[in-house]
């Protein structure tokens, strides 16, 4: 039974699956909260790694296996359900084809439109069509708080990778409307690579400039230029927070906590605007 026959049979036809491995973060996101871990099999190494912490679920999967996915490995635990990410890992699906191993591959959400479709429909590939209701009434509420706290006129704002990436995703942006915040990257000059130069963030000075990733102490390489000494001059302009903002590595109904933290963010950036413009 291949994907096809997954999403458009009725999922009240088919049985839900009771060994399920999941080969990827953004999976082990979605697996973790509708299966429950009694249904587990394995999640990837990703979904408790702390070097860095890349999972929302990194607090709470201990005792679950997990692997870095081969074909070999997968085998070993006996899944009647391998849930991937369409287009990754593709030798391991189709060597799991060929053995004649379901598998499921979820499509990347786009959108919070996606979301809700995904949620529901591996609420009923899993059997948990209650459990994905659930955690869409608990995004709607946090996009709603957001809403709620999200400062007018919305505030110009760049979240600022490692590398120099900028390029927000389809629902971030998306959660940064929601927020009130203003996404400025767009208009700012890249690199042959897709990189925005600390120089045009300088330029740019947006009235909030979000760091994304850990405030004192560099993770990686890749970490450096967020802690350029040419942000410096973006003092006394530019309101500069850090937050490795792990909720949106993976689009989910979990990634709405960041609509909130947006906000909050923005209602900071604003006080501090006008506390500046006082003096």
């Amino acid at each position: 039974m291949g994907l096809l026959t997954l999403l458009f049979f009725p999922t009240s036809a088919i049985a839900a699956p009771h060994r399920i491995v999941s080969t990827f973060l953004c999976t082990d996101e979605y697996v973790f909260r509708l299966a429950g871990r009694e249904r587990i099999a394995a999640l990837s190494f990703e979904a408790g790694d702390r070097n860095p912490v890349v999972s929302t679920i990194a607090d709470k999967v201990k005792g679950i296996p997990q692997i870095r996915p081969s074909t070999e490995t997968v085998l070993t635990y006996k899944p009647d359900l391998v849930v991937m990410y369409a287009g990754t890992m593709t030798r391991l699906k189709a060597n799991l084809d060929a053995l004649h191993v379901k598998v499921l591959e979820v499509p990347w959400d786009n959108s919070l439109a996606d979301i809700r479709r995904t949620t529901r429909m591996l609420g009923g590939v899993f059997g948990a069509p209650d459990k994905a209701e659930a955690m869409l009434r608990d995004m709607d509420a946090k996009l709603a708080a957001a809403a709620r706290l999200a400062p007018q006129p919305s505030i110009r704002t760049l979240i600022y990778e490692p590398n120099g990436y900028a390029q927000a995703g389809a629902v971030t942006r998306e959660l940064m409307a929601a927020a009130g915040l203003r996404n400025v990257a767009e208009g700012l000059p890249l690199t042959r690579t897709g990189r925005i130069p600390v120089e045009a963030v300088v330029a740019a000075a947006p009235e909030l400039l979000i760091l994304s990733g850990q405030r004192y102490v560099p993770t990686a390489r890749a970490d450096l230029l967020l802690h350029h000494p040419a942000l410096a001059a973006l003092k006394g302009k530019t309101t500069a927070l850090w937050d490795p903002l792990v909720p949106l590595l993976c689009p989910g109904p979990w990634s709405a906590e960041a609509a909130v933290t947006f906000a909050r963010m923005g209602q900071k950036a604003r006080l501090l605007g006008k506390r500046q413009a006082r003096n």
